[in-house]
């Protein structure tokens, strides 16, 4: 991933089920995209028959690859990190993966809604930190709201990337690119027909590409 991106990049979240790497082609030919991340699909954990195909399809693009948390096996893939999730405790998983990463990869991370853990990730050398509003809160709008208001602080203070998560609409990521998003996650669940995942990729391409020319 770039150190300082000069506007707002997708950041393609691909889940490693069937049809993925339909998906991943698709979404890699709908828009430039600046990194994929792959993550297990609901109650399966990342393998590497389903992750190999998608990683090997990224870097024909020359696209930067991330597994989710999983460092042991980003290795043995040739990926190019990890992304921590919303762990309980993440400096340690930070530890842990830059341990087996080395310095040269990317280990990133997900810090919520807490400017907290997004400052200690950030003094521990993690190569972006992100900022969520995810789906299993009670209070959706009170977290994209913070979201925002926390990808503002950031822009305006940090010169670490960060990466808006949990985006749902293209209107969402207009708004989060203009806060000032280095990117912004779309997410290409399981199910979703490359015809429609190149639909929901150039939306969000199109919002973010609008919201930079507004601002």
């Amino acid at each position: 991933m770039p150190d300082q991106p000069t506007s707002c990049q997708l950041y393609a979240i691909v889940e490693a089920a069937p049809g993925a790497p339909e998906r991943l082609s698709a979404a890699l030919e709908a828009a430039e995209v600046a990194a994929v991340l792959i993550v297990p699909a609901a109650g399966e954990q990342l393998q590497a028959p389903t992750c190999r195909p998608l990683v090997e399809l990224a870097k024909k693009a020359n696209v930067p690859t991330l597994l989710l948390a999983d460092a042991q096996l980003a290795r043995a893939l040739g990926a190019d990190g990890v992304h921590l999730g919303t762990l309980k405790d993440l400096q340690v998983a930070y530890r842990s993966a830059r341990e087996v990463l080395g310095a040269g990869s990317v280990v990133g991370a997900d810090a919520g809604i807490s400017r907290h853990a997004a400052m200690l990730l950030a003094e521990a050398g993690a190569d972006y930190v992100g900022f969520g509003a995810p789906a299993h809160l009670k209070d959706r709008e009170k977290a994209r709201a913070r979201r925002a208001e926390l990808v503002s602080w950031w822009a305006e203070i940090f010169q670490v990337p960060c990466v808006a998560f949990d985006v749902d609409t293209p209107a969402e990521a207009g708004i989060l690119a203009a806060r000032g998003a280095d990117f912004v996650a779309v997410t290409l669940p399981s199910g979703l027909s490359p015809a429609a995942t190149q639909d929901r990729v150039r939306d969000i391409a199109a919002a973010i590409r609008a919201s930079q020319t507004l601002s």
